[in-house]
């Protein structure tokens, strides 16, 4: 996979971010459109990522500061300052791999390209919001599912928020000697 390429997203990528956001989503129901999209990366340009292939665009990942335990709702744009900003989470709010480039273990490589961004910005836990039972693939990836969080009603009744700790403590039983106590996630 020496062909791939994660970079941060430019203004010239939003329409095929769009047009890839609106084919994975809108016969669910879950498409936000674009302005959602573009204000989600408004809120935070440097945790939002294309990824392209020797054929170019495969797929992009937009992340954002976000409580933990709280997420965006699909249904509004970002305003302004998301509260919490201060906070150790990083939500990861959309993860789209274009239909060409399926099956090739793109997802799995953006969202550890997410956790090497977010502990260099001293983040400390992942979110997101599992839909159309992708649950099981997030818990391969380390996220614990939360169903008792309550989410936008947009997301739908089957959507399931989840958290990952991004502590390195070799051991969460013994931390070593000056690092920050582990968040809780679960």
């Amino acid at each position: 996979m020496t062909d791939i390429r994660i970079r941060l997203l430019r203004e010239e990528d939003w329409p095929q971010v769009i047009a890839a956001e609106e084919r994975a989503y809108a016969a669910s129901g879950l498409s936000e459109g674009g302005a959602a999209l573009r204000s989600r990366h408004r809120a935070s340009p440097s945790t939002c990522f294309v990824l392209e292939d020797a054929d170019g665009f495969a797929g992009y990942l937009l992340a954002l500061p976000y409580p933990l335990f709280r997420c965006p709702d699909l249904s509004a744009a970002e305003e302004g300052a998301v509260g919490g900003r201060e906070q150790g989470n990083l939500h990861a709010h959309d993860l789209v791999i274009a239909e060409r480039a399926r099956g090739r273990g793109l997802a799995p490589r953006l969202m550890r390209h997410l956790e090497e961004a977010g502990r260099a910005a001293g983040r400390r836990s992942l979110s997101l919001v599992a839909v159309r039972g992708s649950q099981v693939v997030w818990s391969r990836l380390g996220y614990r599912a939360r169903p008792e969080i309550g989410l936008p009603a947009s997301y739908g009744a089957e959507a399931v928020y989840m958290a990952k700790s991004l502590d390195r403590a070799p051991n969460p039983a013994e931390p070593t000697p000056g690092s920050a106590p582990r968040v809780e996630v679960g």
